[in-house]
Order: structure tokens, then sequence, then C-alpha cells
């Protein structure tokens, strides 16, 4: 038996190294890295209570040794075919520089990275709709006019990406958008929302439950403070008369 599978068991209560990434046995190598680093977020030892870095810095390691396992051609295969991981690896016997290992996996952000990624960002009009609040697929023609209509008037500058689109890339915006609002369906009927009991009508509820609270609240301090005042204006008025 595995102790390195023993420990996943203890720290992530998991012996399944996919299940313990929370993705796909199929998964392709990009959903591999993404859900060790979104992992390894929560993870980390400078990101924990004092308390509890020596078992996050344990769970950090043994999180590094699934992405070095899963992430190897070789070694994922023979972890498919066996199901079980060789013990013999420097990521659980020796010390290792968590600095240089974050920065091989993540890589130097350079100006030239930021000139590109900027290239690409400026005048995509994907980008720009995710950037609207409570905007929609449906809604991305009339923004588009709106900003062709200030851009041949001079009020914006002109970016090729903006008027050269790939019609895929508009297409592939409409699936996504599509699946998102199904899977949006999905979790209203999962959540007990109905055409009369959405999540407006039930932000609305909480709303007002929170107004009821907060008028009880009120009169209960009108009851504790504001009478007894009101007696003692009663017998100031009576010493008056006096």
């Amino acid at each position: 038996m595995s102790k390195f599978l023993d420990e996943c068991s203890r720290l992530y209560g998991t012996r399944n190294l996919y299940e313990l990434l929370s993705i796909d046995k199929d998964a392709s190598d990009k959903s591999i890295k993404r859900a060790y680093h979104k992992l390894s977020l929560e993870v980390h030892p400078d990101r924990v209570k004092k308390e509890n870095v020596a078992e996050a810095t344990k769970k950090f390691q043994i999180l590094g040794k699934v992405y070095t396992v899963l992430s190897d051609k070789d070694k994922r295969a023979v972890y498919e075919e066996t199901g079980e991981v060789d013990d013999d690896d420097s990521c659980l016997t020796q010390d290792r520089d968590w600095y240089d290992y974050w920065r091989l996996l993540f890589g130097t952000v350079t100006i030239d990275d930021i000139k590109n990624f900027e290239s690409i960002y400026k005048g995509d009009i994907g980008k720009i709709m995710d950037s609207i609040l409570c905007a929609t697929f449906e809604d991305e023609d009339r923004f588009t006019e709106i900003l062709r209509k200030l851009i041949e008037d001079g009020e914006l500058p002109r970016y090729d990406g903006f008027f050269s689109e790939p019609v895929r890339k508009k297409k592939a915006r409409k699936r996504k958008a599509t699946e998102e609002a199904a899977e949006a369906e999905a979790y209203k009927v999962e959540l007990g929302f109905g055409q009369e009991s959405s999540l407006k009508a039930l932000i609305a509820k909480n709303q007002q439950s929170r107004a009821q609270a907060s008028d009880d609240f009120f009169e209960k301090l009108q009851q504790k403070y504001a009478e007894p005042k009101k007696s003692q204006t009663k017998k100031g008025q009576k010493g008056k008369k006096k």
C-alpha cells in the first residue's frame, strides 16, 4: 500500500488523485493545472492561521506530488493502470524551495507578456461584455453598435480586434451563455425557485424580514428607554403646577 495515498486519505479524505482535485479522470493537462492552482491557493501555508501552518505545509506538499504525478504523462499512465503511486519522491522526502517551485509552475510575468495581453484584451468585445454588470449575451449587439458609433465619431480609439473578431468567437460566447442559462435554470429548480418564488422574491422576502427585525429592535428600544422619559416629563409638569 502507498504511504502517499494514505496521506492523501488522511489529509484530503480520498485516495483518488482526480477526486482530490475535483476533476474527471479524462481531464486535460490544462484542467489539471487549473485545479491544482486553485487548491494550492486554499492550502498554501502562507494563507492559513499560525496554528494550522504545519498541517497546511503537509497538505501543500502532498498536493505538489499529486500535480507531479498527474501532469507527467508516464506517471499518470502508471497511476491509472495500477492505482498506486511511488512513495520514493523528492517532494515528500526532501526540503524544497517552494518559491522556486511556484515560479517554475506559474512562470514570471514579463513586459512582453503584458504587452501581448494588452493587444489581445483591447477591443475584445467578449471581455468588454464581461466587465459590464448585469449584461447578457442578448445585450451584445446593442453595446457593439454603441461602441462602433463612438469609435466612428472619434470619441473612442479604434482597435483592430473590435472590427475583425472571428465569427467563431461570437458563436462560442453564445454557446457558453446558453449553457450557463441552462445551468442557472437547473440550480433554480434544485433550490426550489419557481416562477412565483424566484431569487428576486427570495431577496425581497429577506429584505422584508430584516426590515421587520429592525422595526422590532427599535420598538424594544422605545419601550425600554422612551417610556421612562415620558413618565419623568409628567412628574416634572406636576412639579411645576405645585
